[in-house]
């Protein structure tokens, strides 16, 4: 008996993706704890003000990861560490962030298919990809490590009254 292999599918996501989304990052939620912080509201939370675009990972016709890559935003670490050695200013760069498969859709290289896709769009309009992880996310680490992003610094960052964050903070390797 002749087995197929589980198509997969990088493409934009529309707003009729939200709740597939949100049902895969609170799955993700639930086995690695990513957010750190669960958002009142998780959809709202994946489609940030600053976002230029964003997409989705399908495994098999279902939604099962996500993506967006957006301007930097004032607070946003990796951002000003990357500018400020370069010389420039923030708005040469894009946050890749948002990322999460679903635990069940590891190991189809769905994660780095969607790193993929978001650093050939910054490139194409022209801006750097930055990205910062939590520091005890050994998995987004590795990922990001394996691709072969480079480690700026790791940053304490405040996000709430008795929340302090460490942030790694990487930049893409150069434009190919």
């Amino acid at each position: 008996m002749k087995t197929t292999a589980p198509s997969h599918l990088v493409r934009p996501r529309t707003d009729g993706d939200l709740p597939a989304c949100v049902e895969a990052l609170a799955a993700v939620h639930r086995h690695s704890g990513y957010p750190v912080n669960w958002p009142d509201r998780p959809a709202d939370w994946l489609t940030t003000h600053a976002q230029l675009t964003a997409w989705v990972a399908e495994l098999d016709g279902h939604v099962v990861g996500h993506l967006s890559l957006s301007r930097a935003a004032e607070g946003d670490a990796a951002p000003a560490l990357w500018a400020a050695r370069e010389g420039v200013g923030v708005d040469v760069t894009a946050v890749v962030g948002r990322l999460f498969v679903s635990p069940a859709a590891r190991g189809h290289g769905l994660g780095g298919a969607l790193v993929a896709r978001a650093v050939e769009e910054a490139w194409t309009l022209g801006l750097h990809p930055v990205l910062d992880v939590v520091d005890s996310d050994a998995a987004a680490t590795a990922l990001y490590e394996r691709l072969g992003w480079e480690l700026l610094d790791v940053v304490e960052q405040h996000w709430a009254p008795q929340q302090v964050v460490s942030l790694r903070c990487y930049a893409a390797p150069g434009q190919p």
